[in-house]
């Protein structure tokens, strides 16, 4: 595809993961691709983490995108939920400095602002929206897949690499803006 730039958008999850995928044609956005990946609940939680990376790594060898956005956890209540959740962001991630992708990190209010101009929209009207803006004949249901649609399109509303969210281009740039994340020696 002849593009100024590819980005993969992911919304993570170890039970479904969406993924889309955009180019960025300058002034003009058009969707590649966009689905999930289900993942089975009966099997070991380590097993659907390498899957996890297996399937990214896959997605990135087939479509070659210049970068990967990513939607950071969100603070809540369940803590199990919130380590589980992390964990297939951080296995995705990695998968994409793996490939040296640089990786942009937005948080779920900052999607959703950059798409609705609501901080506090739903699903739907997050997904409604992209219907809108990529011209889709119909409003997809796979609510996680636009997620991930609207990741990558959060991140091309950026233009410019590290204005907004944060952007590791490598191991040794993760570790740097995440100090509290190293283990203690």
């Amino acid at each position: 595809m002849n593009s100024d730039r590819i980005i993969l958008g992911i919304d993570p999850g170890t039970q479904v993961m969406g993924f889309g995928l955009i180019a960025d044609k300058g002034k003009k956005i058009e969707l590649i691709t966009l689905d999930v990946f289900k993942f089975s609940s009966k099997e070991d939680q380590a097993l659907r983490l390498k899957k996890i990376f297996e399937s990214v790594l896959g997605l990135i060898d087939h479509y070659h995108p210049d970068e990967l956005a990513i939607e950071a956890p969100f603070f809540g209540k369940n803590v199990q939920s919130m380590l589980k959740l992390g964990r297939a962001q951080g296995v995705a991630m990695a998968a994409g400095l793996y490939r040296n992708v640089p990786i942009f990190e937005y948080s779920p209010r900052k999607i959703k602002q950059s798409i609705t101009g609501n901080g506090n929209a739903s699903k739907e009207q997050v997904a409604g929206m992209l219907s809108n803006l990529l011209k889709m004949s119909e409003v997809p249901r796979l609510m996680d897949a636009t997620d991930a649609v609207a990741v990558a399109i959060c991140h091309y509303f950026q233009r410019e690499p590290g204005t907004s969210g944060k952007n590791y281009s490598g191991w040794k740039s993760f570790l740097d803006q995440n100090p509290e994340r190293q283990a203690k020696k």
